[in-house]
Parts: C-alpha cells; structure tokens; sequence
C-alpha cells in the first residue's frame, strides 16, 4: 500500500522489521511536496521510531493473528489474558497496551492481535459501558448544553459528562476519542 493509506494500529513491515504504527500525519508544508509523517514501535525491540515517508512510498502491511480473549486479571505491570476458544493464557505490559488499559474490566472479551504467535495489542469495540463510581455534583439551574463536569469510571479513567450524568449510572463511552457518548439504562 501507499504511505498514505497508513493509519494508526496498523502493522507495516520497513526495512525487514514488524513496527506498529502508533501515529500517522500527512502533512503538506508550504510549496513543498506531501509527505507523511509516521511514529512507529518496532515489535519484536519495543524501539520507537518516527519516519518520514513520501505520499507514494510503498509499504507493506502485515496480517496478524487476531483471537477472541478473555481479559482475567492485572498483576502490577501486567495484563493477563485467556483464549475463550482454547483456555491458552497470554500476558501483556501496560506499555504494550497503551491507552487501552483505561477500558479494561475484569472478563471484558476483547480482540488480541498477535504476530509470530506472541500477543502485540488489542483491538477494543468502538463503544464500551461503564459505571460512574464518582461525579462531581451538578450545580442548580444548570442547563445540559451550558457545560460539561467531571466523572470517574470504573476503571479510574476520567472523562467529562454532562451535569445531569451522576454516581451510579451507566456511559457509553467511545473507546478512540474518550468521549461520553450517552447514559445508558441498566
């Protein structure tokens, strides 16, 4: 594919390696031609590069392993997971999972990518739900489009809802923005 067609969580191979893309800008200065602009994690090091590529570069896209699993535990730096199909357990650092630890509960089936039969990353739903364990109070009078206050969800993720959203109700959050999406009724 060409260099702009890259997206972040992609898998690219460049120059022999397996590097996950982590974040992908196309930028055009002044009267200067396109180029994009690529931070990547080499995943067999944990290396992190950025790259500069032309519009038209070719770059190969790797194909990985995804399976169905489990999320069971955290145990300090590590998240450990479990293959519904085969009951296989595979394990992961934070660092390797990024911001997705933030959406991660305890029997959450999720999507594992792996390369070479070692797990890379997840790929979580677009929306997920979770319980407000914490809300700042609503002020009187305050109007639903006037402003937004301060939650935590269950996972210690905080995010920004609406005044009318208090403790003990149910979100849905979109997973790539952070965003409340809206109340949900559980």
């Amino acid at each position: 594919m060409n260099a702009n067609q890259v997206r972040p969580g992609m898998i690219v191979e460049w120059e022999g390696q397996p590097y996950y893309v982590m974040e992908s800008i196309h930028r055009t200065p002044g009267n200067l031609r396109a180029f994009m602009q690529i931070k990547m994690r080499n995943i067999k090091n944990g290396n992190q590069i950025e790259q500069r590529f032309a519009t038209s570069d070719r770059i190969e896209k790797i194909q990985l392993d995804v399976a169905k699993m489990q999320f069971l535990y955290q145990e300090g730096e590590d998240y450990h997971f479990m293959n519904v199909e085969n009951y296989e357990q595979t394990q992961m650092s934070a660092k390797e999972l990024g911001d997705a630890v933030n959406f991660l509960l305890p029997e959450t089936v999720i999507d594992v990518q792996s390369y070479e039969g070692k797990a890379i990353g997840i790929q979580l739903p677009k929306t997920m739900d979770f319980k407000i364990i914490e809300a700042e109070p609503s002020v009187k009078k305050q109007t639903a489009s006037s402003s937004y206050k301060t939650a935590k969800i269950e996972t210690g993720l905080t995010v920004k809802v609406p005044p009318f959203v208090e403790e003990g109700d149910v979100i849905r959050i979109d997973t790539e923005t952070h965003d409340y999406m809206e109340r949900v009724n559980k």
